[in-house]
């Protein structure tokens, strides 16, 4: 079993994939929150936590880490210091503890900031943070979706590099999809875009990794 860290573990997709990694047969989640009463809510279902802040140190978060999914927001109030500046950090981190591979929750239009008129700001964070991924040295994985719903997942994607069209996806399956990309032979330095679509996750995932 290897251990996964999530970063932004108590945000809405973040529950959902320690729910996924704790069903798991390959995966133990630890949860990455920044206070103690996020911290208890985890500790009543037996889920191991970390306390860190994006903002501050995080060597001490990585420490017995195998590979890390990266699904924390500012909420658009601290793009640069949370979604640029603390996924960059988290990073360097991972590096330092050889970390074997990194998932990063972005977000479609993240590769043309510029298009998304009202996000430009959030979008040039998460541009920054995905180019800085790519650059790192580390094995990733970056995950686009399009716009995130809360209704039921249906365990089907539509996935390209780049689709070329708009759309929106359970938080559901985006988080099923995060999870698969943790997999060694599973979209090994891949980037690309999911809405809802026909073909099984596993399926679509299968064919961007071939």
């Amino acid at each position: 079993m290897e251990n996964v860290l999530v970063a932004g573990a108590n945000g809405t997709t973040g529950k959902k994939i320690i729910n996924l990694l704790k069903a798991s047969q390959y995966f133990t989640p630890v949860a990455m929150v920044r206070t103690k009463e996020q911290q208890e809510q985890f500790k009543k279902d037996n889920i191991r936590t970390v306390l860190g802040d994006l903002e501050k140190d995080l060597s001490h978060a990585v420490e017995n880490i195998d590979k890390l999914i990266f699904a924390a927001g500012s909420g658009g109030e601290k793009v640069v210091e949370v979604d640029q500046e603390g996924a960059k950090r988290l990073m360097d981190a991972a590096n330092k503890a050889m970390i074997k591979k990194f998932v990063m929750l972005s977000s479609m239009g993240a590769d043309n900031p510029k298009a998304v008129e009202d996000l430009e700001d959030y979008m040039e964070a998460k541009h920054n943070a995905d180019e800085y991924l790519k650059s790192s040295g580390l094995t990733y994985a970056i995950v686009r979706p399009g716009t995130l719903t809360n209704d039921a997942g249906t365990g089907k994607i539509k996935l390209q590099s780049k689709l070329g069209e708009q759309g929106s996806i359970t938080r559901d399956d985006v988080a099923q999809t995060l999870v698969r990309a943790l997999h060694d032979d599973t979209a090994k330095n891949k980037t690309f875009e999911i809405i809802q679509g026909e073909m099984l996750i596993g399926k679509a995932m299968d064919e961007v990794s071939a």
